[in-house]
């Protein structure tokens, strides 16, 4: 793990970042084997999802220029995905059968789909000068 991001509050950003690859994951997976014929973009958005969360857990919690770039584009993505997704629920409720990580801004899970990348960016910029040990 990295030494700068790894401590304190990085610590719980990783944790964080880590249930929602789990729950993303565990989620459009079902979605997928049961559901894929009914809706299967916004069930392909939630497997999506599920790798951005995943990758950017490794990029924040490993060391490395190359792990924190991931971290950056997985951080940037997730914002971009859960805005247009987030925005795209609301306007075409109909194309968002069932909820996704990401539809609603991420309302399913308290907003937190919304916050996260926020925090991803804000921590990886707070970092950015900090010691890698990678």
């Amino acid at each position: 793990m990295s030494e700068a991001r790894s401590h304190g509050l990085g610590r719980v950003l990783i944790a964080v970042y880590a249930v929602f690859a789990l729950a993303a994951t565990g989620r459009s997976g079902v979605q997928l084997a049961t559901k894929a014929d009914e809706a299967p973009v916004p069930y392909v958005l939630s497997a999506l999802a599920a790798v951005v969360y995943i990758a950017a857990t490794l990029g924040l919690a490993r060391s490395g220029e190359g792990w924190r770039r991931v971290a950056w584009l997985a951080c940037g993505v997730e914002l971009a995905g859960v805005l247009v997704v987030g925005a795209l629920s609301l306007v075409e409720p109909d194309w968002f059968p069932d909820d996704t990580v990401w539809s609603g801004f991420g309302a399913g899970y308290g907003y937190l789909p919304l916050v996260l990348p926020f925090a991803g960016l804000a921590w990886l910029w707070h970092t950015r000068d900090a010691p890698d040990a990678g």
